[in-house]
């Protein structure tokens, strides 16, 4: 009766340390839930029956302590739950390998009181009625001095709100939130049915085009060494001509599931909410345009918007479903190439979507790629960080042969073939970079490492002879702040020539009316808000200073 309430306090005693919140948000986060819990806990005789009642509490505390375990802060977000069900099993088993410590942690707060409630319920114990009226008393001034302190929080706290501040009740809401877009994207195919473009070409129909989307996975600016990263990461991309690169990229999302439909779709992070559910990809643009269109992906399909976007080109494939495993990405070089070769159509616009370096990273390299050792020690902690740098860097050695592989299979099309490639991860990583001690990404708040990306532009000969515009533009606009996020889905447009009411020139790096918009982060509740309201610490604004990046 007593012991229980103060375990499931461990979380809101925690978030009351790491949070950004108001010395009376921060009290009222620990007394209002201390009352609560206390006052279920001494509502009824059966204290057993009302502890196994709880498990949920429980589980939302454990699934807290594990996310302050991975990440330092931050409640469990709407995404994480996401991330939950659109993770593929080897991926999670991966992850939780490396949660080890705190797994334990929460089994030994929160085992004991289930297994000691059992035991109890079976030798029907009972708490005295004497004990109950002290405990509910006590329950009583603490909800009452917790009902005082949020009110408190309204008028001393700016923007606070118990369904954002107040654990469980914010991951409550989360949870709903989260069953609620589930429920939407669900119906996307029907919500989005009667989406057009009125998107046409402006070359000729003979004229022989093809065009790739490169996503890369996972993949941040300050291990490539194309971005002034000081090893050898790019060995082969350093020696291709035709490539223009971009240091000044940012992700306007941490999470996959967000920002690859960011980049595919013409929306941006103030437009994304509800309009997500409604707006269909580049591939139906392009289809519009006369266009044959294929997606490969290295991954599986998880019920995310990805899987919607990809089965709207002509040819879909996800390797790791069909083989049942993921594969090397150079796999997707070889689809690509054959897709081109079966073709008989003059214009062909490809998107492939790598696993990259996605952790476990010594996993995502073959032996010839092997440059950094040691890289055998896959222990996720801040004392192994050289040995997940040096395997990290070797899968960015890996992403470099990749994507030269497709440059090079495009770069041996017949000359009269007019072709580009652009390369842009989703996101950036986490490893123990600074004393945050952060690792991974898709964290409920983002840092530098998870947002700065790397992103560079390829094209044929004949493509920067029979158009110099577009190349020249770029080359002019490498140096400047852009968001991967709001520019991709602008800028194949604007390499292919197509024209849509949905494309806006002044967001396309490819164009000369490329405009710096002011930087944007997509956050939990679907929000474009400002980069400065996006949770970065100082750590991350000295870096983006560094690399002169805007904030």
């Amino acid at each position: 009766m007593w012991v229980f309430p103060v375990l499931l306090l461990i979380p809101n005693v925690a978030l009351s340390i790491t949070e950004q919140y108001t010395i009376v948000a921060r009290v009222a986060n620990v007394v209002l839930p201390w009352g609560v819990y206390l006052l279920l806990t001494s509502s009824w005789a059966r204290v057993g029956r009302t502890v196994l009642w709880c498990l949920p509490l429980s589980i939302y505390a454990a699934f807290q302590i594990v996310l302050l375990y991975l990440y330092g802060e931050s409640i469990i977000a709407i995404d994480m739950f996401l991330n939950v069900v659109t993770t593929n099993v080897g991926e999670a088993t991966e992850l939780l390998a490396n949660l080890t410590p705190a797994i334990l942690l929460v089994i030994v707060f929160y085992l004991p009181p289930i297994v000691w409630s059992i035991i109890q319920l079976l030798r029907k114990q009972y708490a005295s009625a004497i004990a109950r009226d002290r405990a509910r008393n006590a329950a009583y001034a603490l909800v009452a001095a917790g009902v005082c302190l949020v009110v408190a929080s309204y008028f001393t706290s700016p923007g606070y709100s118990i369904g954002r501040q107040l654990f469980p009740v914010n991951v409550i809401c989360n949870t709903v939130q989260a069953g609620v877009r589930t429920m939407h994207t669900k119906n996307y195919v029907e919500t989005s049915r009667g989406y057009v473009f009125d998107a046409c070409s402006e070359r000729p129909d003979s004229l022989r085009e093809v065009y790739v989307l490169v996503i890369g996975e996972t993949c941040r600016a300050d291990n490539w060494q194309l971005a002034g990263y000081v090893r050898p990461t790019n060995p082969r991309l350093s020696r291709r001509e035709g490539l223009i690169v971009f240091p000044r990229v940012l992700s306007e999302s941490n999470t996959t599931h967000k920002s690859v439909p960011l980049m595919l779709s013409p929306l941006t992070s103030e437009t994304f909410g509800d309009s997500i559910y409604y707006v269909k990809s580049i591939f139906e643009a392009f289809k519009e345009a006369g266009y044959t269109t294929a997606f490969f992906s290295n991954q599986q399909r998880n019920g995310s918007f990805i899987d919607f976007f990809g089965e709207q080109a002509d040819s879909c494939v996800f390797i790791a479903d069909e083989h049942k495993a993921t594969r090397s990405d150079d796999a997707l070089a070889g689809m690509m190439s054959g897709f081109i070769d079966g073709s008989h159509t003059n214009k062909l616009f490809v998107v492939l979507h790598s696993y990259g370096s996605h952790f476990d990273y010594a996993d995502r390299y073959t032996p010839e790629h092997r440059l950094f050792t040691p890289d055998d020690n896959d222990a996720a902690t801040p004392a192994n960080r050289q040995s997940l740098i040096n395997a990290y860097d070797n899968s960015m050695v890996m992403t470099d042969a990749f994507v030269d592989d497709v440059i090079a299979a495009l770069d041996s099309l017949p000359a009269d073939v007019h072709s580009a490639m652009l390369f842009i991860p989703d996101h950036g990583e986490d490893i123990f970079d600074d004393t945050r001690k952060r690792f991974l990404h898709a964290s409920p708040t983002p840092t530098y490492w998870q947002l700065h990306v790397p992103m560079v532009i390829w094209t044929s000969k004949a493509y920067a002879q029979a158009f110099p515009e577009p190349v020249a533009a770029a080359r002019a606009n490498a140096h400047k702040n852009i968001s991967s996020s709001r520019s991709v889905f602008d800028t194949l447009l604007s390499i292919a020539a197509i024209t849509s009411n949905h494309s806006r020139s002044h967001r396309a790096i490819t164009d000369s009316t490329f405009a710096e918009e002011p930087r944007v982060y997509l956050n939990d509740y679907n929000e474009g808000v400002p980069l400065t309201a996006s949770g970065l610490h100082a750590q991350d604004y000295e870096m983006m200073r560094a690399h002169s990046i805007s904030q």
